[in-house]
């Protein structure tokens, strides 16, 4: 140092102090720059992101087998409680209660399998017209096959009695109501599939219809010698219950079965779901007449988004936000295992593999 120089000093004053400008994102830019600091976003930060999902337990209500199982059951105690006042244990007799059992029974059950879907769904207005369309068709076809089933059923007995059959306690008999009782199976599917508005919906159920009901036919004369002849109205009622059950679970087995691709719902109030796209347009949205319906969501278009069937390929195309794989959309071709989120709902999509 140089004599005669003295170091200079730097003075801060109160109105230095008071002209400094602190940033207010100083903590922001600090906790995130902190290694394994926690980030939960800003109010600034740009919308559009999809929420973490989280996959739900799914409910037995929701599986297709179990909601068909006890429409067909509920249905056919109805229709048998309706007509065995007026039944008479006689295969000669044409009382009131003998010619209506089967038609009324058929009918009830076809109602079940048409509403079913749409009260699962929580859909009523659908279900009311669906209603309105499957009581007076399944009216008109169980009367159609009930006739129908009489014929087969006959031809089955006189076949029963070639063969030295005489009573109900043969197998031989058994097979002979099976045969005929598969008749009453195909109106189940048959109605199915026209209040579905699908061919293929109606083909399935058809098939699981006519298995069913052989179950059902099978099962109803070894009940009656079950329960014993003392308590007829009993057997009738068990016989019938299992009947209905079993046409409507195995409608929901062979559809299930044989679906070529379909929406699982992983999250959601309708966990555990599954839709089966057998349309060539699916809409999705907060309308009761959506084919997809999502309820409870106030951030739900009424038509929010579609899924378009072409050949192999299903596009998801969006009116609303929408997001695939975590990604915002407008319109993409859909993979095998997409994640597609729609406000609160999330669904997993899923398709057969092909040759």
């Amino acid at each position: 140092m140089m004599a005669g120089n003295s170091p200079e000093r730097i003075k801060i004053t109160l109105d230095d102090l008071d002209g400094v400008q602190v940033a207010e994102s100083l903590p922001q830019a600090i906790a995130s720059a902190q290694p394994g600091g926690r980030s939960y976003g800003t109010i600034t930060e740009a919308s559009g992101q999809a929420p973490a999902v989280e996959q739900e337990q799914g409910s037995l209500l929701l599986q297709g087998w179990f909601y068909l199982g006890a429409a067909g059951l509920v249905g056919s105690l109805a229709g048998w409680a309706i007509c065995e006042p007026g039944f008479i244990d006689d295969p000669r007799s044409h009382h009131w209660g003998n010619l209506l059992l089967m038609p009324v029974l058929v009918a009830l059950m076809t109602l079940g399998f048409g509403i079913a879907e749409s009260l699962v769904e929580r859909s009523v207005q659908k279900a009311l017209i669906r209603a309105a369309l499957a009581l007076p068709l399944g009216a008109f076809l169980g009367f159609l096959f009930y006739f129908m089933a009489n014929i087969v059923f006959n031809i089955g007995v006189a076949i029963c009695a070639e063969l030295g059959v005489q009573s109900n306690r043969s197998p031989a008999f058994w097979i002979a109501r099976a045969a005929a009782w598969a008749v009453f199976g195909v109106a189940g599917g048959l109605v199915y599939g026209i209040v579905g508005q699908s061919f293929k919906k109606g083909k399935f159920g058809v098939l699981g219809g006519i298995l069913g009901a052989c179950i059902g036919g099978l099962l109803f004369d070894p009940i009656s010698i079950w329960t014993g002849s003392s308590s007829a109205a009993v057997s009738r009622a068990v016989g019938f219950a299992i009947f209905g059950m079993a046409t409507g679970a195995m409608m929901g087995v062979v559809e299930s079965a044989l679906k070529d691709r379909w929406f699982y719902v992983v999250s959601g109030p309708l966990a555990g779901k599954q839709f089966i796209l057998y349309k060539p347009q699916t809409s999705i949205g907060s309308d009761q007449q959506s084919d997809i319906y999502l309820f409870k969501d106030p951030a739900i278009l009424p038509s929010h988004a579609y899924l378009m069937a072409n050949g192999a390929r299903m596009t998801l195309r969006a009116a609303g936000p929408v997001f695939v794989s975590g990604v915002p959309i407008s319109s993409r071709v859909l993979l095998d295992g997409d994640l597609v989120q729609i406000g609160r709902y999330a669904f997993r999509y899923k398709e057969k593999s092909r040759a």
